[in-house]
Protein backbone atom coordinates (compact mmCIF):
# COMPACT_ATOMS: atom_id res chain seq x y z
CA UNK A 1 0.00 0.00 0.00
CA UNK A 2 2.87 2.39 -0.63
CA UNK A 3 1.77 5.87 -1.65
CA UNK A 4 -1.71 5.13 -0.34
CA UNK A 5 -3.20 7.06 2.57
CA UNK A 6 -4.51 4.49 5.03
CA UNK A 7 -8.18 5.19 5.62
CA UNK A 8 -10.29 4.49 8.66
CA UNK A 9 -12.28 1.88 6.73
CA UNK A 10 -9.19 -0.15 5.74
CA UNK A 11 -9.13 -2.07 9.02
CA UNK A 12 -12.84 -2.79 8.72
CA UNK A 13 -12.45 -4.07 5.16
CA UNK A 14 -9.56 -6.28 6.22
CA UNK A 15 -11.63 -7.79 9.05
CA UNK A 16 -14.61 -8.38 6.77
CA UNK A 17 -12.42 -10.12 4.18
CA UNK A 18 -11.18 -12.44 6.93
CA UNK A 19 -14.74 -13.28 8.01
CA UNK A 20 -16.82 -13.40 4.80
CA UNK A 21 -16.49 -14.82 1.32
CA UNK A 22 -17.20 -11.41 -0.22
CA UNK A 23 -17.49 -7.77 0.79
CA UNK A 24 -19.78 -5.28 -0.93
CA UNK A 25 -18.49 -1.71 -0.57
CA UNK A 26 -21.18 0.94 -0.96
CA UNK A 27 -21.08 4.71 -0.73
CA UNK A 28 -21.41 7.95 -2.67
CA UNK A 29 -19.41 8.66 -5.80
CA UNK A 30 -15.82 9.70 -5.20
CA UNK A 31 -15.62 8.48 -1.61
CA UNK A 32 -12.79 6.06 -2.43
CA UNK A 33 -14.59 2.71 -2.84
CA UNK A 34 -12.58 1.54 -5.84
CA UNK A 35 -9.28 3.01 -4.65
CA UNK A 36 -9.65 1.29 -1.29
CA UNK A 37 -10.72 -2.01 -2.84
CA UNK A 38 -7.78 -2.01 -5.26
CA UNK A 39 -5.37 -1.85 -2.31
CA UNK A 40 -6.66 -5.25 -1.17
CA UNK A 41 -7.48 -6.88 -4.53
CA UNK A 42 -5.12 -9.31 -6.22
CA UNK A 43 -7.05 -9.00 -9.51
CA UNK A 44 -9.91 -6.86 -10.77
CA UNK A 45 -12.25 -6.00 -13.59
CA UNK A 46 -13.95 -2.66 -14.17
CA UNK A 47 -17.40 -3.30 -15.57
CA UNK A 48 -17.67 0.30 -16.81
CA UNK A 49 -14.48 0.10 -18.95
CA UNK A 50 -15.75 1.26 -22.38
CA UNK A 51 -13.29 -1.01 -24.21
CA UNK A 52 -14.47 -4.13 -22.39
CA UNK A 53 -17.99 -3.31 -21.20
CA UNK A 54 -19.83 -5.10 -24.02
CA UNK A 55 -17.70 -8.22 -23.59
CA UNK A 56 -18.24 -8.18 -19.82
CA UNK A 57 -21.99 -7.73 -20.26
CA UNK A 58 -22.22 -10.61 -22.73
CA UNK A 59 -20.18 -12.83 -20.41
CA UNK A 60 -22.40 -11.82 -17.48
CA UNK A 61 -25.48 -12.91 -19.48
CA UNK A 62 -24.08 -16.24 -20.65
CA UNK A 63 -21.79 -17.39 -17.82
CA UNK A 64 -21.20 -14.79 -15.08
CA UNK A 65 -18.91 -17.15 -13.17
CA UNK A 66 -16.27 -16.51 -15.87
CA UNK A 67 -15.99 -12.93 -14.61
CA UNK A 68 -14.95 -14.29 -11.21
CA UNK A 69 -11.85 -16.03 -12.55
CA UNK A 70 -8.69 -14.40 -11.23
CA UNK A 71 -6.51 -14.12 -8.15
CA UNK A 72 -8.41 -13.52 -4.92
CA UNK A 73 -9.59 -11.27 -3.56
CA UNK A 74 -11.02 -10.38 -6.96
CA UNK A 75 -12.53 -6.93 -7.29
CA UNK A 76 -15.54 -6.46 -9.52
CA UNK A 77 -15.94 -2.71 -9.83
CA UNK A 78 -19.40 -1.37 -10.69
CA UNK A 79 -20.86 -4.88 -10.47
CA UNK A 80 -24.42 -3.50 -10.39
CA UNK A 81 -24.20 -2.93 -14.17
CA UNK A 82 -24.77 -6.71 -14.42
CA UNK A 83 -26.75 -7.60 -11.25
CA UNK A 84 -26.60 -11.37 -11.84
CA UNK A 85 -22.92 -11.15 -10.82
CA UNK A 86 -24.22 -10.96 -7.23
CA UNK A 87 -25.70 -14.46 -7.42
CA UNK A 88 -22.59 -15.79 -9.19
CA UNK A 89 -20.50 -14.49 -6.29
CA UNK A 90 -22.88 -15.98 -3.72
CA UNK A 91 -22.80 -19.41 -5.41
CA UNK A 92 -19.01 -19.30 -5.72
CA UNK A 93 -18.63 -18.45 -2.03
CA UNK A 94 -20.94 -21.37 -1.14
CA UNK A 95 -19.03 -23.80 -3.33
CA UNK A 96 -15.54 -22.73 -2.28
CA UNK A 97 -16.27 -22.19 1.41
CA UNK A 98 -13.44 -19.67 1.77
CA UNK A 99 -13.17 -16.12 3.04
CA UNK A 100 -11.82 -13.09 1.21
CA UNK A 101 -12.70 -14.21 -2.30
CA UNK A 102 -14.41 -11.14 -3.77
CA UNK A 103 -14.83 -7.41 -3.33
CA UNK A 104 -17.80 -5.77 -5.03
CA UNK A 105 -17.93 -2.01 -5.44
CA UNK A 106 -20.63 0.11 -6.90
CA UNK A 107 -23.57 2.37 -6.60
CA UNK A 108 -26.11 2.30 -3.80
CA UNK A 109 -28.79 2.21 -6.50
CA UNK A 110 -28.87 -1.40 -7.61
CA UNK A 111 -31.83 -3.06 -9.34
CA UNK A 112 -32.24 -5.99 -6.96
CA UNK A 113 -35.24 -7.42 -8.81
CA UNK A 114 -33.00 -9.82 -10.74
CA UNK A 115 -31.02 -10.92 -7.67
CA UNK A 116 -32.22 -14.24 -6.31
CA UNK A 117 -30.66 -14.18 -2.83
CA UNK A 118 -29.62 -11.52 -0.32
CA UNK A 119 -26.17 -13.01 0.15
CA UNK A 120 -26.63 -13.13 3.92
CA UNK A 121 -23.76 -14.91 5.61
CA UNK A 122 -21.69 -14.83 2.43
CA UNK A 123 -21.51 -11.18 1.33
CA UNK A 124 -21.11 -8.49 3.97
CA UNK A 125 -21.51 -4.76 3.36
CA UNK A 126 -19.05 -2.00 4.13
CA UNK A 127 -20.48 1.53 3.96
CA UNK A 128 -17.97 4.20 3.04
CA UNK A 129 -18.32 7.93 3.39
CA UNK A 130 -16.26 10.87 2.12
CA UNK A 131 -12.86 11.18 3.79
CA UNK A 132 -12.45 13.20 6.97
CA UNK A 133 -10.24 16.29 6.96
CA UNK A 134 -7.63 14.27 8.87
CA UNK A 135 -7.66 11.55 6.21
CA UNK A 136 -7.17 14.09 3.41
CA UNK A 137 -4.32 15.77 5.26
CA UNK A 138 -6.24 19.03 5.70
CA UNK A 139 -6.18 18.63 9.49
CA UNK A 140 -3.47 17.46 11.85
CA UNK A 141 -6.07 15.94 14.17
CA UNK A 142 -5.19 18.14 17.17
CA UNK A 143 -8.79 19.34 17.50
CA UNK A 144 -11.54 16.76 17.57
CA UNK A 145 -15.30 17.18 17.68
CA UNK A 146 -15.56 14.91 20.72
CA UNK A 147 -12.92 17.03 22.46
CA UNK A 148 -14.92 20.18 21.77
CA UNK A 149 -18.07 18.83 23.36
Amino acid sequence: MSGYIKRICDNELELKLEAFGAVHIVGPKWCGKTTTAKQFAKSYIEMQDPDKRDMYMETAKIQPSNLLIGANPRLIDEWQIAPNIWDAVRVSVDRRGEEGLYILTGSNSTDRSSIMHTGTGRIDTLAMYPMSLYETGESNGEVSLSGLF
